[in-house]
C-alpha cells in the first residue's frame, strides 16, 4: 500500500522544504499541494528540494500543470473541477495525472476521461472538512469494485485506521494534516509507513 503525504499549505518555503525532506524515505510520494503561494515560490520550492536530493518521482505537483512542466515533474493531480487528463496528455504525452473525486459517479467519470488514479475523500471524519459527513468505508469498497483504476483514499486516516482499510483493495492512502500539521512528521511518516507494512490477517487472528 502506497503512503501519499499532502502538504497543507500552512508553512512557509524554508520549512516546508525541510519538512519534506525529513520525510521523503519514509513515504512513496509527496503531493505539493500550496494554493496560497505564488508561481514562483512554487517553482523554487520544487527546485530546492530537487537541490537537497528529494527524488524526482516522488514529487506530485497539485494542480499547477504550469509548474510540474517548469521543473520537468511527470506526475500532477488534478481537482475535480479541473481540464481532463485524457485532454492534458494530448498536449503532454509525458505527464501522469490524478483527479481527486469525492463520489462513485464522479470516480467513474475520471476514469473515462483518462484518470490513472483517484484519490477519494473523505473517508474519515476530519478537521480539515469540519461539518462534513465522513464518506465512510463501504464506499471505498464499492469504489475499488466498481473502478478498473487505482484509488487512493484520505481524509482522517491514522495509523491506527490502516488495518481496516488494508482489508480494501486500495492502492494508498493519503495523509494531510496527519504528518503536516504533527509536531514531528518524521515519527508520523515512520509510524504510517511501519503500520502499513504489517500483516492485516495477522492482526485479524
Amino acid at each position: 500500500m502506497e503512503l501519499h503525504a499532502v502538504t497543507n499549505d500552512t508553512l512557509p518555503v524554508r520549512e516546508l522544504i525541510k519538512q519534506i525532506k525529513d520525510i521523503a524515505s519514509e513515504v512513496d510520494f509527496i503531493h505539493i499541494r500550496e494554493r496560497s503561494k505564488a508561481a514562483g515560490e512554487l517553482v523554487h520550492l520544487v527546485k530546492q528540494l530537487l537541490a537537497e536530493g528529494v527524488p524526482k518521482e516522488k514529487l506530485i505537483i497539485n494542480d499547477r500543470v504550469d509548474v510540474a512542466l517548469l521543473t520537468n515533474i511527470h506526475r500532477v493531480h488534478l481537482p475535480g473541477h479541473s481540464f481532463s487528463p485524457k485532454e492534458l496528455r494530448q498536449k503532454f504525452p509525458h505527464l501522469h495525472a490524478g483527479v481527486s473525486v469525492h463520489s462513485i459517479e464522479e470516480a467513474r467519470a475520471a476514469e473515462k476521461n483518462g484518470a490513472e488514479y483517484v484519490m477519494f475523500g473523505h473517508v474519515y471524519d476530519t478537521a480539515c472538512k469540519p461539518g462534513l459527513q465522513a464518506r465512510g468505508i463501504k464506499v471505498v469498497e464499492e469504489m475499488t469494485s466498481t473502478l478498473s483504476i487505482p484509488v487512493v483514499v484520505i481524509g482522517g486516516i491514522t495509523p491506527e485506521r490502516l488495518p481496516e482499510l488494508m482489508h480494501v483493495d486500495l492502492k494508498g492512502i493519503a495523509v494531510m494534516s496527519g504528518i503536516f500539521a504533527h509536531p514531528q512528521p518524521r515519527k508520523m511518516a515512520q509510524t504510517f509507513s511501519k503500520k502499513r507494512k504489517e500483516n492485516p490477517y495477522e492482526q485479524a487472528l
